[in-house]
């Protein structure tokens, strides 16, 4: 089925008193609790209203710190079918969420939609229920990010916007963080970002698919790929990837027969590791015709740094990009679950 706006299921808002299961459809709990961070994690959810409840194999762990097909199935549909739970988020990432795709009741999620969140390799579940059931999903922090005891705003507050709210504008952060947060608390720093990058001007608005950039090309030849045509795209990579990575994965997306009726391209913030820049990826995007109509943004706040705002997988996105010489690039961007709330009032101040 071709998913249109009014075809699109919205799953019901995160309000006090609602319960969110944790899975780990990737790597376990038991490896995130190595380095036990769960009194900021529980003072948090607590602070929001959040009730927290957990799979029942989370815990389990093998040799790849995930556990089997058959237990990560069995508390992804148990959470879905619990009408108790009202979102469902994320230990961590990992390496193998797309080991369920072929076994996962879509039916059953289709009847139960819920808030649905987590990032990296989380990306290959998002957006195939995205386009296998029409309910949208989000790209955001997994459970174990709400740990971060320092540092963590506005990340927090964009989830929020984007579980309990309709529609909301993000203004960029002023640092970043780029660390092993979770294995020294004490020993962190920030550090200065210049702000989006503006690579290509211009303006559009279209319906958000992305994440994590060779998580989501998993997707391709699965018939699980969302559709191309009418997105606004958002891809970022991790430290593993350098801009050789993300360059041929970048140009395999796009070589797709739909990918020439996007509306855009955001990219998110690199890590340092991974040593990519802003020259660097103008060279990347000047090699491909059909970027050269449409809004291309890098240096966006998500992705594997911190802050990082939550993607609404299969809402709606508005980015306006214009270059500035000698000062920040202005750049707007504007996120809702359906088109006619782009207008409406509401979230966080609009100017990037």
């Amino acid at each position: 089925m071709t998913w249109t706006d009014k075809h699109v299921t919205v799953p019901a808002r995160l309000r006090p008193g609602a319960q969110v299961r944790v899975v780990a459809p990737s790597c376990s709990r038991s490896y995130v609790m190595e380095h036990d961070n769960t009194r900021w994690i529980n003072e948090r959810f607590a602070a929001l209203g959040i009730k927290l409840s957990f799979g029942r194999h989370v815990d389990e762990r093998d040799d790849f710190d995930s556990s089997s097909i058959t237990s990560r199935l069995e508390d992804l549909h148990a959470a879905f079918a619990d009408p108790a739970v009202d979102g469902i988020m994320s230990v961590i990432g990992g390496f193998n969420a797309n080991e369920l795709l072929p076994y996962l009741d879509w039916d059953l999620i289709a009847a139960n939609p819920k808030v649905f969140c987590g990032y990296s390799d989380f990306t290959v579940l998002a957006n195939a229920i995205h386009a296998r059931t029409g309910m949208i999903t989000y790209v955001g922090p997994h459970w174990s990010m709400f740990g971060m005891r320092d540092h963590f705003e506005p990340t927090g507050q964009w989830f929020t916007a984007a579980t309990s709210g309709q529609a909301w504008s993000i203004e960029p952060a002023t640092a970043y963080t780029d660390d092993l947060w979770f294995m020294n608390q004490d020993g962190r720093q920030t550090l200065p970002t210049d702000g989006p990058w503006v690579l290509r001007e211009g303006a559009g608005t279209g319906r958000v698919i992305g994440g994590n950039l060779c998580t989501l090309n998993l997707l391709q030849g699965t018939g699980l790929m969302p559709r191309l045509e009418g997105a606004m795209l958002f891809l970022e990579d991790d430290a593993a990837g350098d801009i050789h990575e993300f360059a041929r994965n970048l140009a395999a997306l796009l070589q797709r027969p739909d990918a020439a009726g996007i509306t855009g391209l955001g990219i998110g913030r690199f890590q340092q590791d991974s040593v990519v820049t802003r020259s660097m990826l103008q060279q990347v995007v000047d090699k491909h015709p059909l970027l050269d109509s449409v809004p291309v943004v890098a240096n966006l706040d998500f992705g594997h740094t911190s802050p990082m705002f939550t993607l609404p997988i299969g809402g709606q996105a508005r980015l306006a990009a214009t270059p500035a010489q000698g000062q920040p690039d202005r750049v707007q961007l504007r996120f809702a679950h359906r088109r006619e709330q782009l207008d409406q009032a509401g979230g966080s101040a609009e100017n990037c």
